[in-house]
C-alpha cells in the first residue's frame, strides 16, 4: 500500500532515539523528508547519519529542548527552514520523574508538565502557520499507556499526559474544518532506552536483574512480549500520511493488548 508520503515533509521531536527515531526511520523509508529534533546535539547528529545509511534520505537534525518555553518556536521554525515548509509535525518527549506524592516536589510536577504538556502546546501551536499551507496538514501526539491505566511510580505521566490527550481531541474538532488531522498514539511497552532504564530502576529495588523485570512485565501483555519500536512506528506513518485522509481526533492505543479497558 502506498501511504502517499514520499516528498512529505516533517518534523519529529525527541528522536535522537527510542519511538521518536523510529518514527522519524519509517518515514524516511517512505520517502518522506525528515527533521529530527533531540537535546544532544551528538546524539542527533548521529541518529541523523543512521538514517542516511538506512535510507539514503538526509534526516536534518535540529537541537532543542522542546521542554523549554522558549525553545519550540525556534525548533519548528529551523525544521520549516531546512524542509521548505511542513506538512507533518509529530510531537514526542521523553518520560517524566518517577515517584509517589510524597517526594516529588512542585519543581519535578513543573517540569513534567513542560515536558509532557505544554511542549505539544508549544509546538502545535509554533507550527500551524506552516501546516495551514500544507494540503495533507497532519499533527500526532505520542503520550504513554498510563493514560488509560496508571502504571505504579509513574504519577507525574498518570496525571499530566491526559492532558495532551483532551489536547489532541479539541484540536481535531477544532481543526477539521480547515483540513488539519489530530491524532494520537498511546504506546505500550516497547524495547526503548527508556524502558530499559526503567526496567533497570526496578531490578535495584527488587534486588533482581533487568531481564527478570522485562520478562515479569512482559507477562501481562497479551502477546507476551513487548513490542519493537518499528510496530508503533508503523502504525505512526499510516496515521499521519495521506492514507488515513478521514480519521481524526483518535487515540490509537500500540500495545499488544496490555490495556486491559473497554474505551
Amino acid at each position: 500500500m502506498d501511504l502517499g508520503l514520499k516528498d512529505k515533509r516533517a518534523l519529529v521531536t525527541g528522536s535522537s532515539r527510542g519511538l521518536g527515531y523510529a518514527a522519524a526511520l519509517v518515514l524516511a523509508k517512505e520517502g518522506c523528508k525528515v527533521a529530527i529534533n533531540g537535546r544532544d546535539e551528538f546524539n542527533l547528529t548521529e541518529a541523523a547519519h543512521k538514517i542516511y545509511k538506512t535510507t539514503n534520505v538526509l534526516a536534518y537534525p535540529v537541537t532543542g529542548d522542546a521542554s523549554d518555553p522558549a525553545v519550540p518556536e525556534k525548533i519548528v521554525a529551523d525544521a520549516a527552514r531546512l524542509l521548505g515548509g511542513l506538512d507533518i509535525l509529530i510531537t514526542n518527549t521523553g518520560g517524566p520523574l518517577p515517584g509517589s506524592i510524597d517526594v516529588l516536589d512542585e519543581a519535578a510536577w513543573q517540569k513534567g508538565i513542560d515536558l509532557c504538556f505544554m511542549s505539544h502546546v508549544r509546538l502545535i501551536k509554533s507550527a500551524l502557520p506552516f501546516l495551514r499551507k500544507s494540503e495533507s496538514a497532519s499533527i500526532l501526539t505520542v503520550t504513554s499507556l498510563t493514560v488509560r491505566q496508571p502504571i505504579p511510580n509513574l504519577l507525574i505521566s498518570n496525571s499530566v499526559r491526559n492532558a495532551t490527550i483532551g489536547l489532541t481531541k479539541s484540536l481535531a474538532l477544532e481543526f477539521g474544518r480547515e483540513g488539519i488531522r489530530v491524532n494520537s498514539i498511546i504506546p505500550g511497552w516497547t524495547e526503548t532506552e527508556r524502558v530499559t532504564e526503567l526496567m533497570a530502576a526496578r531490578a535495584k529495588t527488587n534486588n533482581s536483574t533487568v531481564e527478570e523485570e522485562t520478562k515479569l512485565q512482559a507477562a501481562d501483555i497479551a502477546f507476551g512480549r513487548m513490542a519493537r519500536p518499528e510496530e508503533f512506528a508503523n502504525a505512526a506513518a499510516f496515521l499521519v500520511s495521506p492514507a488515513a485522509s478521514y480519521i481524526t481526533g483518535v487515540m490509537l492505543s500500540v500495545d499488544g493488548g496490555v490495556i486491559k479497558g473497554t474505551m
